[in-house]
């Protein structure tokens, strides 16, 4: 018990400081500068634009019905974390705003503020949240749609972001500035995430492989080969599982390996390239 609750101190610890990064980013460097760096925070900015309505709170409205489908879909554990990252990004930026821009060139403000998004966004999923909007709306996606990418989803809705701000405000440039904060932004988060490795294949060995492989099919939308295995020592039988996953999903997975079996015994390599169903088309590839 008292590990678990150092765990959640520091969890939302960490939820705070991305927080007040999250809005730095949001106050000092993009909305000032017309940037809207995708997502519903880029869209917020939008509509802050004809309605006068302040962007954190813009944020914080348009959320409230993306985190409701959240909970139907998810559970109050999912969520909790999120609702209180979104209601302090919506303190912090309203709060900052006050004080403008911090620059007004636009590729600097776009590449620091896509960095700062990059590293708050890394930190909220490492403390296990989100910052709700586009996460939840893809995560709900992939619950129907798993044929469909990821990264193709996050694509399409930044896209659209992006295109939209460039008929708002009737400049090609600050489009495209958008652009770069939104791939600065996936550069950072994805480096501190999950460094350069394509993917990883992971071998498990532990005393409790159901408990592992429940988790795996429910929550993290991945399966598993069982190896049947025999201790060395013991002669005692043993199920190993091996698992590829994509490097993005890795942290979580390791999380419920730890959660069901603090002393299984893990190997990790990384995979250059993953062919077959859900990764890549092993023909189409090669041509």
């Amino acid at each position: 018990m008292k590990e678990a609750a150092v765990k959640n101190l520091k969890n939302y610890v960490i939820l705070t400081a991305a927080a007040v990064v999250y809005a730095v980013a949001i106050s000092l460097f993009l909305d000032p500068n017309n940037i809207a760096p995708g997502g519903v925070t880029g869209i917020s900015i939008l509509v802050n634009r004809f309605t006068g309505i302040p962007t954190g709170t813009v944020n914080m409205m348009m959320n409230i019905p993306i985190v409701l489908l959240g909970l139907w879909k998810f559970g109050w554990q999912f969520i909790c974390s999120t609702m209180y990252v979104l209601a302090l990004i919506t303190i912090f930026i309203n709060s900052l705003a006050v004080y403008g821009a911090v620059t007004d060139d636009l590729l600097i403000a776009a590449v620091i503020g896509g960095a700062l998004i990059g590293v708050a966004l890394a930190l909220v999923f490492k403390a296990g949240a989100t910052t709700g909007g586009i996460d939840i709306i893809v995560k709900v996606v992939r619950t129907r749609r798993k044929h469909i990418k990821t990264n193709i989803l996050f694509l399409v809705f930044d896209s659209m972001v992006i295109l939209a701000s460039w008929m708002v405000f009737q400049d090609l440039t600050v489009a495209f500035y958008a652009g770069i904060a939104v791939i600065t932004d996936s550069i950072v988060m994805d480096k501190i995430l999950y460094g350069s490795d394509e993917a990883k294949m992971v071998f498990v060995i532990c005393d409790k492989p159901e408990q592992v492989k429940r988790r795996l099919f429910g929550e993290l939308d991945l399966t598993a080969t069982i190896v049947p295995a025999k201790g060395a020592y013991t002669n005692a039988p043993k199920e190993m599982l091996m698992i590829v996953t994509r490097k993005q999903v890795y942290p979580k997975l390791e999380e419920v390996v730890k959660d069901e079996d603090s002393s299984a015994f893990m190997i990790v390599s990384s995979a250059s390239e993953i062919f077959g169903e859900g990764y890549k088309d092993i023909t189409r590839d090669k041509i």
